[in-house]
């Protein structure tokens, strides 16, 4: 499967680029997708977005991925991702997608530089961002004592005394998974009862490392040498401020995906997120989705890289499908969310 390289300058050009894939976003999940899919000779097209290498670019110090026990930073794994795909045929664009066609087909990509493309398939893996508290110190730090996921980071603070931000479940979870390593864990919550399910409540107020400070924001996060030292918190009934020294600060008050294109185009549920089933597919014939703009439970490198080497599996099959005389039709929805187990 061969894709032409004429480039346009869109504005309705009609030679604009057809090619067999256009991977969209640059985090573990895209770079594996367009590896896949090059290894597959599809000569795919990967472009960036704004947001270089994803979620895992700010992670300061990654030792939980498969292959790196020496451990390495996020940007050190985003570009051996980068390279190993390239080194396959994957050809990266660092542009901006603005907008897609996904009511036609071949589908339609326009980007922020003035290209256009068209696409016989799409993977869209343009990931979440955490939602920032934005305070003074929080884009300074960082990296370097605060943290949006404890299953990445929770490992470099043995016996330290963290900090976790939020009162959901995620903020549950992850406090009590920091135990497994700090030596206390303090809950800020804005409000005097958790939103977090009741079963996991239960579990905070049983353990022993956690203490809970009810109506408590944080206003300001301070550093020293580099790192977190302390926080500054108001309370959010009497106003009173106050100053809480610490060694980490975990800040879960929610996931936003980055589903700008999305809307009206494809089925999201209520957080935003692409809805897929376990072969990636969306709700359009020949548009997968994989990492966290569709994976809102396990959000790691590993399993958004397992998910771009499915979506691209299944694009894959897709166009074997097309060259074997296969007709797309863009009203009919592929996915199969009951699949049936088949015995040895």
């Amino acid at each position: 499967m061969s894709a032409t390289s004429v480039h346009s300058n869109g504005a309705g050009d009609a030679a604009a680029n057809l090619e067999n894939v256009i991977v969209i976003g640059s985090g573990p999940a895209g770079f594996t997708a367009g590896l896949y899919a090059a290894r597959a000779n599809l000569n795919p097209l990967l472009i960036t977005g704004n947001d270089y290498g994803g979620q895992v670019s700010i992670t300061y110090d990654i030792e939980n991925y498969p292959g790196f026990p020496e451990s390495l930073s996020g940007p050190e794994l985003v570009e051996k991702m980068k390279a190993q795909a390239e080194k396959f045929g994957t050809r990266v664009e660092f542009d901006y997608v603005n907008e897609i066609v996904v009511d036609l087909h071949p589908f339609v990509v326009r980007t922020a530089n003035g290209a256009e493309y068209r696409a016989k398939s799409l993977i869209l893996c343009t990931g979440a961002r955490p939602r920032y508290l934005e305070i003074p110190g929080e884009k300074e730090y960082t990296g370097k004592g605060i943290s949006y996921c404890a299953t990445c980071d929770g490992f470099f603070f043995r016996g330290k005394d963290v900090l976790v931000i939020g009162g959901g479940d995620s903020a549950a979870e992850e406090a009590l998974f920091l135990t497994r390593y700090a030596s206390r864990v303090r809950i800020l919550h804005r409000r005097d009862k958790f939103r977090a399910s009741k079963i996991l409540q239960d579990r905070v107020f049983a353990n022993d490392k956690i203490e809970v400070l009810w109506n408590t924001i944080p206003t300001a996060i301070e550093g020293e040498g580099g790192k977190v030292t302390a926080v500054r918190t108001q309370d959010t009934v009497t106003g009173a401020e106050g100053r809480l020294e610490t060694d980490g600060v975990f800040i879960f008050v929610g996931h936003i995906p980055n589903n700008d294109l999305y809307p009206g185009k494809f089925d999201l549920d209520e957080d935003g997120h692409l809805i897929t089933d376990r072969k990636l597919r969306t709700n359009v014939p020949g548009v997968f989705a994989a990492g966290e703009i569709q994976d809102k439970v396990f959000k790691q490198v590993a399993t958004s890289v397992g998910q771009g080497c499915a979506a691209a599996m299944s694009a894959t099959r897709f166009l074997e499908d097309l060259e074997a005389g296969h007709r797309v039709d863009l009203a009919e929805d592929a996915r199969e969310f009951a699949m049936a187990r088949v015995a040895a």
